[in-house]
């Protein structure tokens, strides 16, 4: 019998399942290719945890993978003799998410490990703060973040704030290999737990903290003071954790007319109003320009269920609604940071903002004008987050600000994961200046492309799902580095970089160089024309991402040359 069947049949057996997900494994008897997708292999835990849709079987989110992830951390807290520290686990909105979470803290209490938990939902970001508020050794978050509703996830933070570092996720993996997930695994009952004082439950008092920390980040408090009477602003949590103390944060720095999207107020896994919850997408920001129209708002704000990130649509000169994307906000916000600190005489000492290499070279132009140095790191947050640990280490430079293309976003060290409550208030602050000058964010990023010279960036997905999903990604990028472009729409490829390999190579000489970064499987081609492409999968969902970085004169000659990039990838 082969493995996939033999686990499906274990499964099936086990007297750990309800009546309810035995007839679901029953249901499913009949179609092989759903028993092998389930039952192949479990679900890979990596320094961004585990994530997957949610249905009962190996290779999916469900109590049984949940408390095993949670046995493999624990696991790996009493190899570093951690176990007094504690964790503290979050969750957001989406279905089951708090029946995870509270599975993930029934494990930790039956594993000797005290236990901090949320008394509801809460933003990722307020997540990273507390373990480093509460001391704790690492922090669960149930959350899939922007994904499709079908989707949960699990992420797994250490001491500082920021997920899993390769090591101990490597750990926690093995660990995880070795658990049998029914006989393994130790639960005790969560109100026994919390009566028995091995679970605290919190709630408002961590949410002081938190706000008072992502006040500190204001740079001109007074800019939305002197406009509040005017200004009016658009903002939706898309069912998710947003939805408290975003509107908050907006108040306590003087917003008087914040106008709520009220239908996607509504908590609901489901997310009814939306396909997905990704503030990314247009389609999110219907509601909200109805909104807008009907009041006379410049600016709509959406963050997604888990409150880590934020995307905006902003008013053009025409009266239309326009999105700016992940790289033009963080071009934006950086330059408005910057800018803010020249003007009030406050830059601190040695500035310096990080982004990842996927991301606007926009930003690198603005911190080269203004003697600020910047940071190029892989994509994930946690990199970040490492930049910030080793200034902090060497007791030099200033952190103003970190972004990935994918509107993730920084200001301040009180966290290590980017966070849209904090990203929210510098937004509405950053409106408000401009609004003072009688600009919108349109206006204002036009006025960067015409001081720095044009920016276009652009992202494509090309889905892989099923069970050989992941074979038919490794077979694509394999394919590329097996037979290296020379040139892509016509423009030479002066630099091939293979990260995953950790070189450089000099397309017309063969020279190679090392790229200076941490291992990853991901491709970047550096073109004659300064254009770069690069190509890397998901990891998080069944894809694979080509983002088109391109420098040009106009708007028609960039569109012109991301379409000739795209035809010779065949994407």
């Amino acid at each position: 019998m082969e493995k996939y069947l033999e686990n499906y049949y274990l499964w099936l057996k086990s007297p750990a399942l309800s009546d309810d997900e035995r007839a679901e494994l029953k249901s499913i008897a009949d179609n092989d290719d759903e028993i092998k997708i389930r039952f192949s292999s479990g679900l890979t835990f990596g320094t961004a945890g585990l994530r997957g849709t949610m249905k009962v079987g190996m290779n999916a989110m469900n109590v049984y993978t949940v408390a095993q992830a949670t046995q493999g951390l624990a696991n790996l807290i009493h190899k570093e003799n951690r176990t007094t520290d504690g964790v503290v686990i979050a969750c957001d909105s989406r279905n089951n998410s708090d029946l995870f979470a509270k599975v993930s803290a029934e494990v930790l209490a039956a594993a000797d490990i005290p236990v901090w938990i949320f008394d509801e939902l809460r933003p990722t970001p307020e997540l990273s703060f507390a373990i480093r508020e509460l001391g704790c050794v690492a922090g669960i978050n149930i959350t899939a973040s922007h994904n499709p509703k079908q989707y949960n996830g699990y992420k797994a933070y250490w001491d500082d704030g920021a997920q899993l570092p390769p090591e101990h996720a490597n750990t926690v993996y093995g660990e995880i290999c070795k658990i049998d997930i029914f006989n393994d695994v130790k639960r005790l009952d969560f109100d026994t737990a919390v009566a028995d004082g091995k679970i605290t439950v919190i709630g408002r008092d961590m949410d002081e903290k938190y706000l008072a920390k992502v006040s500190e980040q204001l740079v001109n408090p007074d800019a939305v003071k002197a406009v509040a009477d005017d200004l009016k602003i658009v903002y939706t949590p898309l069912h998710g954790t947003g939805h408290k103390l975003v509107p908050e944060i907006l108040k306590r720095i003087g917003l008087k007319h914040l106008y709520r999207v009220e239908e996607q107020f509504k908590i609901d896994g489901n997310f009814p109003t939306v396909e997905k919850p990704n503030p990314e997408y247009a389609d999110v920001f219907k509601l909200g320009i109805e909104i807008a129209n009907s009041v006379g708002s410049n600016l709509i704000v959406a963050t997604d269920p888990d409150a880590d990130r934020v995307g905006v649509m902003a008013r053009t000169k025409d009266g239309s609604f326009r999105t700016i994307t992940g790289n033009q906000m963080g071009a934006l916000l950086l330059d408005y940071i910057i800018t803010a600190y020249e003007e009030t005489n406050t830059m601190p000492p040695l500035p310096y903002a990080v982004k990842s290499i996927v991301s606007t070279e926009l930003a690198t132009k603005i911190c080269e004008a203004h003697n600020v140095e910047m940071f190029n790191v892989l994509t994930g947050f946690k990199f970040i987050g490492e930049v910030i640990k080793n200034h902090e280490k060497s007791g030099e430079g200033s952190f103003l600000f970190g972004f990935e293309e994918s509107y993730g976003y920084l200001k301040g060290t009180y966290a290590r994961d980017k966070d849209a409550v904090v990203a929210s208030m510098l937004i509405c602050e950053m409106t408000a200046y401009y609004y003072a000058k009688n600009m919108t964010l349109c206006d204002a990023l036009d006025g960067l492309f015409e001081k720095y010279g044009f920016c276009r960036e652009a992202n494509v997905e090309i889905y892989m799902e099923g069970v050989d999903g992941p074979q038919r990604m490794a077979a694509l990028l394999d394919g590329m580095r097996a037979d290296i472009p020379t040139e892509l729409g016509g423009t030479p490829v002066k630099t091939f970089g293979d990260y995953q390999a950790e070189i450089f190579v000099d397309v017309a000489s063969g020279e190679k160089t090392p790229t200076g970064l941490p291992r990853s499987n991901m491709l970047c081609f550096k073109l004659e024309n300064g254009d770069v492409v690069i190509v890397r999968p998901s990891g998080t969902e069944p894809k694979v991402k080509f983002y088109f970085l391109v420098i040009a004169p106009d708007s028609n000659t960039a569109d012109s040359r991301i379409e000739a990039y795209r035809k010779s990838l065949n994407v």
